[in-house]
């Protein structure tokens, strides 16, 4: 019996180096600054707009962004070893100062913070995960500008009374 459960332990090993595998992960590191000779320090710079939590990684499978730069949008997912409730301090504590404004923000088991910053608006979810730290969602989407159909030349729907 003791090479069986060596060998099925072994098994096991192997097959978790396997799933492992499987998931891609991105480092991330904080946005680009100026070093001590005044040279910038290439960074992340794909989301200059947002702060990055110091140690987090993206998950490349449940990510999808389009567009670069500050004119981005999409879903960025990054997994963090700090809990969730530091993550919400840390984003509702930095993004005032990368130009977002606060709409809204619930602090939960999930948490949901809600920001505006010129034409979009961020979604950031909070999950605690199940062994350690926390998942955090980032949606960012076009804000739509509503249009008033009597300043767009339009023609006005006729209001017809019900009989």
């Amino acid at each position: 019996m003791g090479k069986s459960a060596t060998a099925l332990g072994a098994a096991l090993f192997v097959g978790a180096l396997v799933l492992s595998g499987c998931t891609q992960k991105v480092g991330v590191s904080p946005p680009p600054s100026a070093n001590d000779a005044g040279q910038t320090v290439t960074g992340f710079t794909t989301f200059p707009d947002l702060p990055m939590v110091s140690g987090g990684e993206i998950d490349v499978d449940k990510t999808l962004i389009f567009g670069a730069g500050e004119t981005w949008f999409g879903r960025l997912v990054i997994n963090s070893g700090n809990d969730s409730g530091q993550i919400f301090d840390f984003y509702r504590g930095s993004l005032p100062g990368f130009g977002w404004r606060e709409i809204t923000s619930v602090r939960a088991a999930a948490s949901v913070l809600t920001y505006s910053r010129e034409q979009r608006i961020a979604t950031i979810q909070i999950q605690g995960r199940t062994l350690r730290g926390s998942e955090i969602s980032i949606t960012v989407s076009p804000r739509e500008v509503p249009q008033d159909p009597a300043a767009a030349g339009a023609p006005l729907a006729p209001v017809q009374a019900v009989q």
